[in-house]
């Protein structure tokens, strides 16, 4: 049962075992797993419910950015240097990511068995990675995925002697639309709303649309005891005067991690140690685009089906660092998004656009070290506050340099920087201007794909907000399942992770139900 907010007429009161905040790859998987236990499950979700079957997804990125996306794609950082990109819709950010699917990797599982986290180590998450990959369809992208980007990718990584391998996709019958990015037209991507989503439907969980929590209510002796919320009206993304509150014995914050901690902080709930919105990392992704002599159409076909993950760990000499700290794969940009992402304006910009089917690209990942934090203002709006600096600067600029070499090792005869002076690379010899390219403050726009850590899990309740039960150190009945307890980025696509944690997370709900 689906509840939108145009169906609602009035005030509304709820008692369930469980509420969930979110319906992403975290809260989805979660209530799936209750449900399906017997427990009387409530998910929430901010954002709107979108179908297929309605017609909603037209993969016109105006529509579509106003229909699943935080802010309409338009948030950015405090600074205006990243673009968070943060799903607003049932099914979460797994709606309009890319369907590239990693394990957690083993090096990283065991860092954050050093960190103290008990319960999380390859070995536990090995069958749920499984069983997740089953359920998702989970397989490397064949050959006939790959869209001319792609290969060149594969031709310029051959010639640096750089290995490359197919990424692992989450779809079933993809008709290679090119739209991932503005939700699948065809549910062939499986995101939560077409997997988890009707799962815990099927088993018997409720899930309210537009629904915006306003706080999470803990009872006398601070053990969460609910939640009130009010409806939107999806027109106008204002309340839309209903309310709802809704008593339940466990609550599950798992709205992501560029909201949950706002939610914590909006709540008022204990903070005692300050560590809630602390430790903010989100994969900052610099990118490039290039012009090649023969067309590319980069939009066509999926995304990032081949990449490299020779440089996934950085290597450093004596503590100073060396190169790598990232992944490093071809890009996909809608003519759209290409338009909003090339330098310059009137002629100069039109002059590149004129080159658009001949325009290709390469993205990075960053795995951060350096992070910065969330808050609220006086309004109880979240503030994202985040420089890309220190090593992670570093690391960004040896992306570029990577990106760019591997650009024109693939032919391509020209190399934009999208930058406001629209840089420009013509050949290995001008390669060290990506040294001192301004990075700072909007001088260049960085995608945030994956937001992490500002509720991090860890052992001490004076360094964590949570245990690694995923059960808040200081308020009892409130446990968290999105990437916000991750203590460090996952070094790779969340998602998997997200949805194999989650599956430890509804565990110890259980555990504490019965």
């Amino acid at each position: 049962m689906i509840l939108e907010s145009s169906q609602v007429k009035r005030d509304m009161h709820e008692q369930v075992d469980v509420v969930v905040i979110g319906s992403g790859c975290g809260g989805a998987t979660l209530a799936k797993q209750l449900a399906a236990a017997g427990h009387s499950v409530l998910i929430l979700e901010r954002g709107g419910y979108y179908t297929t079957a309605r017609g909603d997804f037209d993969q016109r990125s105006d529509d579509m950015l106003a229909r699943i996306t935080g802010g309409r794609g338009l948030e950015t950082s405090a600074n205006g240097q990243l673009a968070l990109m943060n799903g607003n819709c049932v099914g979460g950010a797994s709606v309009h990511y890319w369907a590239d699917s990693w394990r957690l990797p083993d090096d990283r599982a065991d860092l954050y068995t050093q960190l103290g986290i008990e319960g999380h180590e390859a070995a536990d998450l090995a069958p749920h990675f499984d069983r997740i990959e089953r359920d998702l369809h989970i397989h490397p992208a064949p050959p006939e995925l790959y869209n001319r980007m792609n290969r060149l990718f594969d031709e310029g990584a051959k010639q640096l002697g750089w290995n490359v391998e197919p990424v692992r996709q989450a779809r079933r019958g993809c008709v290679r639309s090119g739209h991932c990015y503005q939700g699948c037209s065809f549910d062939a991507k499986q995101s939560q709303l077409v997997t988890h989503i009707p799962r815990a439907l099927e088993a018997g969980a409720r899930l309210f649309a537009d629904c915006q929590v306003d706080a999470i209510l803990t009872d006398s002796k601070g053990k969460a005891s609910g939640v009130r919320a009010s409806f939107v009206d999806r027109s106008t993304t204002r309340p839309n005067g209903f309310r709802l509150e809704v008593t339940a014995r466990t609550v599950v914050l798992a709205a992501g991690g560029f909201s949950s901690a706002a939610i914590w902080l909006r709540s008022g709930l204990p903070n005692s140690n300050n560590q809630v919105g602390r430790n903010f990392y989100c994969n900052p992704c610099p990118f490039l685009h290039a012009v090649f002599p023969d067309p590319v159409e980069q939009w066509l076909n999926i995304p990032s089906a081949t990449g490299t993950m020779d440089f996934r760990l950085a290597r450093s000499e004596e503590g100073v660092y060396q190169e790598g700290g990232y992944l490093l794969h071809p890009n996909q940009l809608q003519p759209e998004f290409l338009a909003l992402t090339l330098p310059g304006f009137g002629q100069d910009h039109r002059k590149l656009m004129d080159m658009l089917p001949r325009m290709g690209g390469a993205v990075s990942w960053i795995d951060d070290e350096v992070p910065g934090s969330i808050e609220i203002d006086a309004e109880g709006r979240a503030v994202h506050r985040y420089q890309i600096q220190g090593v992670d600067e570093l690391k960004t600029r040896d992306a570029l340099k990577k990106q760019a070499l591997l650009l024109l090792a693939a032919g391509a005869t020209e190399v934009i920087v999208p930058n406001l002076e629209g840089t420009r690379i013509r050949d290995e010899n001008e390669i060290a201007v990506l040294d001192r390219i301004d990075l700072m403050d909007g001088g260049m726009v960085f995608g945030a794909p994956h937001p992490a850590g500002a509720l991090r899990m860890g052992p001490d309740s004076r360094s964590s907000v949570v245990d690694s039960k995923h059960e808040a150190h200081e308020v009892p009945g409130l446990f968290v399942a999105d990437p916000s307890v991750f203590p460090l980025p996952p070094s790779v696509d969340p998602s998997l992770t997200i949805m194999a944690w989650s599956y430890i997370a509804a565990e110890a709900v259980r555990a504490r139900l019965t």
